[in-house]
């Protein structure tokens, strides 16, 4: 199929390298707007939790209660009580436009202590904007910012509308310096793996042509699903670093291809049936695990799992179509503007040189390797037994960012949880303004005083049948023991024949974990089976799979105990610009298993398809395992070291879950490419032998029938190879 689909190309390929500038000129048009339709703020809350139901029942019974701008006004002399303190801010206020903003409060038009600092030289305003959407309230708060400053006080701007509008302006500018910096980075590296400008141009082009079609895709999901704009992260990260790896493979092989066969058209087929093949199976692996992300209800993790199937889905089309469609009109052209006469010549023999060296000595010692690796890997890994989840606000932003220092004052100059107390809806069976109402009310605020932790709870609101009641604590609103309040709250009876319904931040982080943990067995269910059968049906055996999964897990270990030991602990923070918040929000670790467990895998496939070859010719597991690892250790490091690349890009962000995402991700792509699948792996096909290819009769048939491994073909080169 494979062999006939690469003919099909060389043929046609005038014709197909002309649909595909028509679908990336329209990629282009279309997927750029997919800025515009993004959710930029929120997306971690399960959408049918209590806590979402608490703040829809909240917006339907009292209007919309968010602060959508968050006024910090600070003075270096004067207190609330002074005059020219209250003037000057209430005549700035009373001055900006109906049309933008609808409604505010301040200490002054509420009388509630919780809007003034413990020094009663801060206070704040909240303001309501105008406009149907997220979008509509940004362009209202773009035309008033500029008219909030007060004179003779300092003034900033957070909440919920400034943080979003932040955070979209930050993730713009991450992916434009990510690019500006990765593209010539990957070019001239390319060209030195490569030896030719023009072949190295060729992986960052597909690379530039799955970005642009996965905007487009993204663009198209938002249309009938939220989608969060982080996602256009994952999109730029993977099509960008999987284009590297397939374009370099595809690129490569083709190259190799040209020196035996006697046509160019020959050499698309057979690079199309034989790389275009471990394409294919890469490709399916690494978005059958992005897919498990879908299973999730949170915006954020099914949003990656799109940006993310999406990407690879493009890549791979991208490889599969176009780049063999340039191969055929380049011909043996893919070698021009050579930096090195080599280039195009027959390979020298792989022999001798550091990975032999490396070869015979896992193939001496693999015990020793074995258990100084594990032994290491399970140490890296030990801080992730010490994580503390928290939640994600405008603390994820840079530190000088004025919404990040807003929320800062807030948690630590007013009085505890002003602004993120625990709320509690309750629907009654009459109307809350009812003596009897009132008075059931009243009995329910004084079982909730009574509960552990808790400071004071009190009605804040009324209508119709609904009743708002507060509920204060002093502890860190993400800490154990806030969670630990949230269910003893959620355990108190509410007023007879009322419904309750608690949220509020902790309640929020309360039911992300509880979603998380139910989903998490079915997500692993999900990437197991997946990566068995597919392992099963590429090499025909129940062990590899079963070790190659062990092997990820292990690999990730050490990475998930790194983003604890740097991003909770605070180590290297000052190496890496960011404050660190003392949490990790437990979609994140979710997201980096999701992403690594694929990207490992592709690693794995290539070893083991070099490992298998071998092992078919040799019939001697040592001896092919030795060779595999020397014939791919350079190729692996290499394409583990062009990812690097791109995601260090990204690991500069200023939103510090993306810095986690890619300090995490680079952490886990060093390790697994350098110590996992280049030592480790093979120590243990070494102790395994001949049961590293063993199957049940059954299964043997069955893979004889269907399985998807490469048909027979020459050896290529360790350099221009990819599998």
């Amino acid at each position: 199929m494979f062999e006939t689909w690469g003919r099909a190309i060389y043929r046609r390929r005038r014709l197909a390298l002309v649909i595909g500038v028509v679908a990336i000129a329209a990629a282009a048009v279309w997927g750029f707007g997919v800025f515009g339709v993004l959710q930029s703020s929120g997306g971690f809350t399960p959408p049918n939790s209590q806590s979402q139901q608490e703040s829809n029942l909240a917006a339907r019974a009292f209007g919309r209660d968010v602060a959508d701008v968050v006024v910090l006004y600070s003075s270096p002399s004067l207190t609330v009580a002074a005059p020219a303190y209250r003037a000057g801010i209430t005549q700035d206020l009373a001055g900006l436009p109906r049309d933008k903003v609808t409604s505010y409060q301040t200490y002054w038009s509420t009388g509630s202590p919780g809007y003034v600092s413990k020094d009663r030289r801060d206070t704040y305003a909240v303001l309501q904007l105008a406009g149907p959407d997220d979008a509509a309230r940004i362009k209202s708060f773009d035309a008033i910012k500029g008219d909030l400053a007060v004179p003779g006080l300092k003034t900033l701007t957070g909440g919920s509308i400034a943080t979003e509008e932040a955070i979209n302006d930050e993730v713009k500018g991450d992916i434009g310096k990510a690019e500006g910096f990765s593209l010539p980075v990957l070019v001239i590296l390319l060209m030195i793996i490569l030896g030719s400008l023009t072949a190295a141009i060729l992986p960052v082009a597909i690379g530039g042509i799955a970005i642009l079609g996965s905007f487009s895709v993204l663009r198209l999901i938002a249309l009938s699903a939220p989608v969060s704009t982080y996602s256009l992260n994952i999109t730029t990260i993977l099509g960008l670093g999987l284009a590297i790896d397939y374009g370099l493979f595809m690129v490569s092989r083709f190259r190799e291809e040209l020196r035996r066969q006697p046509s160019v058209e020959e050499a698309v087929a057979r690079t199309v049936a034989t790389a275009g093949r471990t394409v294919a199976v890469s490709g399916i692996t690494v978005a059958v695990s992005l897919s498990s992300l879908m299973l999730f209800p949170q915006v954020f993790l099914r949003s990656m799992g799109y940006g993310g199937v999406a990407t690879v889905g493009v890549d791979m089309l991208a490889a599969l179509t176009v780049m063999p469609a340039l191969l055929a009109l380049l011909g043996h052209r893919v070698n021009a503007l050579r930096l090195r006469r080599s280039v195009g010549q027959q390979a020298a023999a792989e022999t001798g040189g550091a990975w032999q060296r490396i070869a015979g000595s896992v193939m001496r010692r693999p015990v020793v390797y074995i258990v100084v690796i594990v032994v290491a890997l399970l140490a890296l890994g030990s801080p992730f037994l010490s994580i503390t989840w928290g939640g994600t606000d405008s603390r994820a932003l840079p530190a000088g960012a004025q919404a990040h220092q807003v929320t800062d004052a807030l948690n630590t100059h007013f009085p505890a949880n002003a602004t993120n107390p625990i709320e509690a809806m309750v629907a009654l069976p009459a109307a809350a303004s009812g003596a009897a109402q009132r008075v059931a009310l009243a009995a329910y605020t004084g079982r909730l005083d009574r509960v552990p932790g808790v400071t004071a709870a009190q009605v804040t609101g009324a209508a119709g049948n609904f009743a708002r009641v507060d509920i204060g604590y002093t502890v860190n609103a993400y800490s154990a023991r806030a969670r630990g309040i949230v269910n003893r709250v959620r355990a108190v009876p509410g007023p007879p024949g009322a419904s309750v319904y608690v949220g509020g931040d902790t309640a929020q982080l309360v039911d992300e974990l509880d979603s998380i943990g139910s989903t998490l067995p079915w997500m692993a269910l999900v990437i197991v089976v997946a990566t068995f059968v597919l392992l099963f049906l590429a090499f025909g055996s129940v062990i590899l799979p079963v070790k190659a999964i062990v092997m990820n897990v292990l690999s990730l270990s050490a990475a998930f105990g790194a983003i604890v030991w740097i991003f909770q602990d605070g180590h290297l923070s000052g190496l890496l610009s960011f404050t660190p918040m003392g949490t990790i929000d437990p979609s994140m670790p979710i997201l980096l298993f999701g992403i690594m467990f694929g990207l490992s895998m592709d690693y794995e496939v290539f070893l083991l398809s070099r490992i298998r070859e071998r092992y078919d010719v040799t019939g001697d597991n040592t001896t092919a395992v030795a060779e595999g690892l020397q014939r791919t250790g350079g190729i692996i490091t290499s394409a583990a070291f062009l990812l690097v690349i791109v995601v260090g890009a990204f690991s500069a962000s200023g939103i510090i879950f993306i810095k986690l995402l890619g300090i995490g991700m680079i952490i886990a792509l060093v390790v697994d490419a350098s110590v996992v699948r280049v030592l480790l792996v093979p120590a243990t096909m070494r102790l395994l032998g001949r049961a590293n290819w063993w199957a049940p009769g059954p299964l043997r048939r069955l893979h004889a029938r269907y399985g998807i491994g490469e048909q027979d073909e020459q050896e290529p080169s360790a350099v221009s190879s990819g599998a």
